[in-house]
């Protein structure tokens, strides 16, 4: 540890950080205060430059308290109008006392490391304006990390539906690729609805220092199909890694009856994939539809509302944000909301607008808190998935146990819409009937407990069928957990090393199925020929993953731009992750012969004069083609390569629908990814975890640390990480198997 930490660390009794050999802290401490207080301790030391960037963005004061750039601009509007922060007094009034002396332990942590370092050279040269780090700042950046990336894109496609009907696109091509989700639609209605943030062509990207989340697998097998007879859990969440540092920080946790350990997100008091003595969990994003618009008629800044024939017009509350910017001065928002949401609009301007609403931003955060750090003392699975289950953000957990547990547990917010509506067609808000009735009822989301088969996967695929509501209306697609569930029926002798293996797995079902389509189309072309013998593995070193990306994206202009044009397909390609995100709906047409979106040519046609275009020349390898270059989320391109910020460029194996998924895009002016932001491998039947991270536990180039385990990550192999392996404060004979310390803090916890 050298000079990094300070060992000696006093908190409700001593305790003491030190690391292992991979870099990664142990916290020892006798109570569960000190175990956070050494956590947010280690948080501030080793991502000090990461955590106040990000802060920084999610109040909204970017540009204040970072610097004065349009990029930062753009994302300090975007979360004043959110408005995220707006009631996080009173959410932080609702945490129980117990895991409220968890929290501030944390933050004291944090701001005591904070001090011992002091501000970081990078922020210094920025003028970072350097505030405390506050409770509230935590149960931030747990809304943050929900909304940022598929709860936004959610609500940029429902927006893109609006501006497919104001361009004219017939209801039956619209139905054919939302898949029937859109049972209210009246375009009439939506064609006079004006629109001031769209997706075409402008929309708000969020900065690198951001954790977008984005994708992931995670799966888990009971013990009678491994090698162990325990059960294996393993996880690899997607998200942008085109950044230094990594999303993800590695900790662990060790006091007197209880030992945690796994990836957490500095700036959050809780370990959000990992495991205990007892249980093991992962998580991926479950795709889940928790953003809804209305139609709201306006005029003198007020709504209308008929109840029972009755016509009334309301006000709208307003909020007024100042940004305070540094180079261009004050500029102050005015946004009106209502029960609906945000306005997209003046109200004082007669007309039809959208309010907006995600159903988690406000008056949450405490039950997801208190959610959170119980896990870290959950002893059995199905314990596990009920509190799992109440947790207020989207995601879809796996979690197995000790006895042979194992399970698939979806939680979040999901609105009660009137009459079962999908909520991707925005309503008229002037109705009463159209309004949230509530929230869907936790035991009501998707879970299942020991399936059958003995294994259960998620990889953002449509789990509606394991629930009694329907929570997901547009979802990434079936390929990569079909291909996970097809391998892991394959053999009963599971262990670490083929459950790493398949985590590697470059194998696209979605590829293979085009292939079918396409192999008797395909012309005489060095492109033609490479594809004609493809496999379907997306390998650096073939030039076919690259062939048969330029013939999707070809074959999507040749179906889509009759209606939509090319410049918006370019967009939608170039400056979003629509595209990324929600590719099944573009698959949905393009592999269905009888599409109305062919118009008066066949499939084959369509295939056809696709790869004609993009088979005729040469392309780069794979490997050459879908790579990135890690930018340090500070000075990312400030400085000259030899410095080491930087990182790359990177090959990114793996395409869309592989297991190792890696997909490389523009997304609001920037290269931004789908890649492994973090690879763990649990065998119940063994103490620790296998892991591996693009990058390393510090934010600081100088470490170390800031690269430590890159190289393994991009090798596709994992190191384990045990309790116990601590390396002790210099000068100290540190006994690694004392006698541990009584449970409970002097203030009861």
């Amino acid at each position: 540890m050298g000079k990094e930490l300070d060992l000696d660390l006093q908190g409700d009794a001593p305790f003491r950080i030190g690391r292992d050999e991979h870099g990664i802290p142990h916290v020892r401490a006798a109570y569960d205060t000190d175990l956070l207080r050494g956590l947010g301790y280690c948080h501030a030391v080793d991502r000090g430059i990461a955590m106040r960037v990000t802060k920084a963005i999610a109040w909204g004061r970017a540009t204040e308290w970072l610097a004065d750039t349009e990029e930062l601009f753009a994302a300090d509007v975007a979360m004043r109008r959110i408005g995220l922060f707006t009631d996080l007094t009173a959410e932080l009034a609702k945490v129980p006392a117990t895991q409220r002396m968890l929290l501030d332990a944390y933050v004291d942590g944090v701001n005591r490391g904070f001090t011992a370092t002091g501000l970081p050279w990078e922020l210094k040269l920025a003028g970072f304006v350097e505030t405390p780090w506050t409770a509230a700042d935590c149960l931030l950046l747990m809304r943050l990390i929900a909304w940022v990336g598929l709860a936004q894109s959610q609500g940029e496609m429902e927006r893109l539906l609006i501006e497919m009907v104001q361009a004219g696109v017939p209801r039956s091509h619209l139905d054919a690729l939302f898949g029937g989700n859109l049972e209210d639609l009246d375009p009439w209605l939506l064609r006079r609805v004006k629109l001031g943030d769209r997706v075409i062509p402008q929309g708000v990207r969020w900065p690198s220092a951001v954790p977008t989340a984005i994708a992931s697998n995670n799966w888990v097998i009971a013990g009678n199909k491994t090698a162990s007879g325990k059960p294996i859990l393993a996880n690899d969440p997607h998200l942008d890694v085109a950044r230094l540092p990594a999303v993800w920080y590695e900790a662990v946790l060790e006091g007197a009856d209880v030992r945690a350990m796994g990836a957490t997100m500095p700036g959050i008091p809780a370990i959000l994939v990992g495991r205990n003595d007892d249980i093991a969990w992962g998580v991926t994003y479950a795709f889940m539809d928790g953003v809804d618009s209305w139609i709201e008629d306006c005029k003198e800044g007020a709504y209308r509302r008929v109840d029972n024939g009755r016509e009334r017009w309301l006000s709208f509350r307003v909020r007024e944000e100042t940004i305070a910017r540094r180079k261009k001065g004050a500029t102050t928002l005015k946004i009106y909301e209502n029960h609906h949401g945000v306005l997209d609009g003046d109200p004082n301007e007669p007309g039809l607008y959208l309010a907006t609403r995600w159903a988690p931003a406000q008056q949450t955060g405490a039950t997801s808190l208190t959610i959170a750090l119980s896990l870290l003392r959950a002893r059995e699975a199905p314990a596990a998935m009920r509190l799992l289950a109440h947790l207020e953000t989207a995601w879809s957990w796996v979690v197995a146990d000790q006895e042979g547990h194992i399970g698939f547990q979806m939680s979040g917010r999901m609105p009660a819409r009137p009459g079962g509506r999908s909520g991707l067609v925005p309503l008229a808000g002037w109705d009463p009937h159209s309004d949230w009735q509530g929230a869907v009822p936790a035991d009501r989301l998707p879970w299942i407990l020991d399936p059958p088969e003995g294994y259960f996967a998620t990889a953002n695929n449509d789990l509606n069928a394991y629930g009694k509501s329907r929570p997901i209306n547009l979802a990434m697609g079936p390929w990569r957990a079909d291909r996970i569930a097809e391998r892991l029926a394959e053999r009963d002798d599971w262990t670490v090393e083929a459950v790493r293996e398949l985590q590697l797995d470059l194998h696209s079902q979605h590829a293979e199925a085009y292939l079918q389509i396409l192999r008797p189309l395909l012309p005489d072309t060095p492109g033609g020929r490479v594809l004609a013998v493809w496999d379907g593995r997306y390998d650096p070193g073939s030039k076919a993953p690259t062939f048969f990306e330029s013939f999707w994206q070809q074959l999507i202009h040749e179906v889509f731009s009759r209606y939509m044009g090319d410049e918006v397909l370019d967009h939608l390609f170039g400056e979003t992750a629509i595209v990324a995100d929600f590719y099944d709906c573009f698959d949905r047409v393009l592999l269905d012969p009888k599409s109305p979106w062919f118009g008066d040519r066949t499939q084959t046609q369509a295939f056809k004069a696709a790869a004609v275009r993009a088979l005729a020349g040469d392309v780069l390898p794979w490997g050459k083609h879908n790579s990135i270059t890690m930018r340090n989320l500070v000075l990312g391109g400030k400085l000259p390569a030899f410095l080491g910020f930087d990182h790359g460029p990177i090959s990114l194996p793996g395409g869309r629908a592989s297991i190792r998924q890696g997909q490389v895009f523009r997304s609001g002016g920037r290269d931004t990814c789908f890649a492994p932001s973090v690879r763990m491998v649990v065998d119940l039947a063994e103490p620790g975890m296998h892991t591996a991270l693009p990058g390393g536990p510090s934010d600081r180039r100088f470490s170390k640390h800031y690269l430590s385990d890159l190289e393994r990550w991009k090798a596709g192999t994992l190191k384990r990480v045990v309790p116990g392996d601590f390396v002790p404060a210099i000068g100290e004979e540190a006994e690694r198997d004392a006698a541990p310390a009584p449970a409970e803090s002097p203030n009861g916890n």
